[in-house]
């Protein structure tokens, strides 16, 4: 099944509490930025980054049926 931006967004702000990550994930999701592109933006290290990212993926991914 595919998700619209919005439908994304929503599922974001709803399972991701916390707004760096939130945003990280929407700049990933939505956007397509590169982590090293968000780690530009929010000043972290792509490593860091790409471990936040996956690790909010798992549970945002968990609360969607395939």
């Amino acid at each position: 099944m595919e998700y619209s931006n919005s439908q994304i967004r929503e599922l974001i702000a709803e399972y991701v509490h916390n707004s760096v990550d939130r945003r990280m994930l929407e700049l990933r999701l939505i956007d397509g930025m590169t982590f090293e592109a968000i780690g530009f933006e929010t000043g972290m290290t792509t490593k860091t980054v790409r471990l936040r990212i996956h690790k909010q993926e798992a549970i945002l991914f968990s609360h969607i049926p395939d």
